[in-house]
C-alpha cells in the first residue's frame, strides 16, 4: 500500500488529478447546506496586528497572497533552472516556445477586449492568457506513449514562459497603489540576495528567511506579494557545492510536494466555490463570460499555432522533432485551461462579488471544453503516432 502510494505522487498525472478532485469537492460544498459556512470560514481573519506588523488577513487572502508566493517561488525555479540549461538556454531552443506562449497570450486577451471594451468589465483582458501548468501537463501526462516526448518538452517550456508572461502582467498591470518605500526595501534585500549568490553562499536558510520580508514589503507595497516568491527563486544558487545538490534543487525538492498536493488542491477547494444560481447560464452569454471563453477556447490555440507557424515559416524556430501542425493546434486547445491561474487572475481583475463568479463559471466552462478537445484529438493522433513507431 505505501509502495502504491509512493507511485500516485511520484506520478506526473497525479497533481492534476488531485486538482480535479478538489474543484469537484468545491462546487459541491458550494451547492450544499454547507456553502454558506464554508464562505464564512474563509472569511474569518488570522494573524496579528499591531502598530508595527500588518499580518492579520483572512483565510481567504492568506492562501491567495501567502501560499501562492509558494507556487510562483517554485515557478520561479523551474524557469531559472530552464534558462540556466533546459529548454530555454539558448534562442534558438526558446524561439518556438516563446512565440507560441506570445501568442496564446495576445491573441486572447485581444478576443476578450473585442467583447469587453468599454464596459466595466474591460479590466479583465489578463484572464484568458494565462495557462494552468498542473492540469495542462498532468493531461498530456494522462496520454503516456501516445505523445511524443519532444511534444512534452514544448508544452512544459510554453507554459513557462506563459507563466512568465502571467507574472508580469500580475505585477505590472494587477496593482494597487504603489507605496515605492516598501517596493525600495525589498529590492534592498533582494540586491543583497543576489550579492550572496556570487559570493557563494549556498545555505538555503539564507536565501528563503529574507524571502519573508521581501513578501511583506512587496504585500504592502501594492504589487502583488506572490512576485515575491518568484524574486527569491531567482536569487537562489543554481550551483551546489563540489557537484552535489544546488540550493536551488534542494528547495524544489522540498516544495514541490506539498504545492502540488497542498497549495494548489486549497487554492482549487478556496476559489472555485461556485454556487449555481438561476441567470448564472445566461452569464456566460455576456460580454464578460463570452471574452473568456472564447479567449481561452478560441484565442489560445489559434494564437499558439498562428505564431508558431509564422516563426517556422520565417526560420527562426521548427517543429518539435517527431510533432505534426495537429498535434500542435491539440497543445493549443490544452493550454486553454486557464483554471486555477485564469481564476487567480480574475480575482484581482474584479472587486464585485458577480463579476468574480461569473468569471469564475466561464473559466471552468472553457477550460472543460478546451481540455476535453484536445485530449481526444491529441488521444486519436496518439494511437497513429504508437502505431508508427511499433512497426
Amino acid at each position: 500500500m505505501r509502495k502504491q502510494i509512493k507511485q500516485f505522487f511520484e506520478a506526473d498525472s497525479a497533481s492534476g488529478m488531485t486538482l480535479l478532485v478538489f474543484l469537484v469537492i468545491s462546487l459541491v460544498i458550494a451547492n450544499s447546506p454547507l456553502g454558506s459556512g464554508f464562505e464564512s470560514l474563509l472569511a474569518h481573519p488570522v494573524g496579528i496586528e499591531t502598530p508595527q506588523v500588518h499580518l492579520r488577513y483572512s483565510i481567504l487572502q492568506w492562501i491567495n497572497d501567502g501560499l501562492m508566493a509558494v507556487f510562483f517561488l517554485m515557478v520561479g525555479i523551474e524557469i531559472k533552472q530552464e534558462l540556466a540549461h533546459g529548454q530555454l538556454s539558448s534562442a534558438k531552443k526558446a524561439s518556438l516556445p516563446f512565440f507560441a506562449a506570445l501568442g496564446g497570450m495576445l491573441i486572447p486577451a485581444g478576443i476578450y477586449l473585442l467583447f469587453n471594451m468599454g464596459t466595466e468589465t474591460a479590466h479583465g483582458w489578463g484572464i484568458p492568457m494565462a495557462t494552468d501548468i498542473a492540469f495542462a501537463i498532468g493531461i498530456l501526462s494522462l496520454l503516456g506513449k501516445r505523445v511524443p516526448i519532444a511534444l512534452k518538452v514544448f508544452l512544459t517550456a510554453l507554459a513557462i514562459v506563459d507563466d512568465l508572461g502571467a507574472i508580469l502582467v500580475i505585477a505590472i498591470f494587477y496593482t494597487t497603489d504603489l507605496a515605492a518605500s516598501y517596493l525600495l526595501y525589498a529590492l534592498g534585500i533582494f540586491l543583497l540576495l543576489t550579492f550572496m549568490n556570487r559570493m557563494g553562499l549556498k545555505s538555503i536558510w539564507l536565501y528563503l528567511i529574507p524571502g519573508l520580508f521581501i513578501w511583506y514589503f512587496i504585500h504592502h507595497s501594492g504589487i502583488h506579494a506572490t512576485i515575491a516568491g518568484v524574486l527569491t527563486a531567482f536569487a537562489i544558487p543554481i550551483r551546489g557545492r563540489n557537484g552535489g545538490p544546488s540550493p536551488i534543487q534542494q528547495v524544489e525538492h522540498a516544495i514541490s510536494t506539498p504545492v502540488n498536493f497542498f497549495i494548489m488542491p486549497l487554492f482549487a477547494l478556496a476559489n472555485t466555490n461556485i454556487r449555481f444560481e438561476s441567470g448564472m447560464v445566461e452569464g456566460v452569454t455576456s460580454p464578460l463570460g463570452l471574452g473568456i471563453i472564447a479567449g481561452l477556447c478560441i484565442g489560445k490555440p489559434l494564437g499558439i499555432t498562428l505564431l508558431s507557424w509564422i516563426a517556422v515559416r520565417l526560420k527562426v524556430s521548427e517543429l518539435p522533432k517527431g510533432t505534426q501542425w495537429t498535434q500542435l493546434l491539440s497543445i493549443g486547445l490544452i493550454g486553454g485551461i486557464g483554471f486555477t491561474m485564469s481564476i487567480f487572475i480574475a480575482l484581482l481583475s474584479f472587486e464585485d462579488l458577480n463579476h468574480q463568479t461569473a468569471a469564475k463559471f466561464a473559466i471552468l466552462v472553457a477550460s472543460i471544453f478546451s481540455g476535453s478537445i484536445g485530449y481526444v484529438i491529441l488521444n486519436r493522433l496518439g494511437r497513429k503516432y504508437t502505431n508508427q513507431n511499433s512497426n
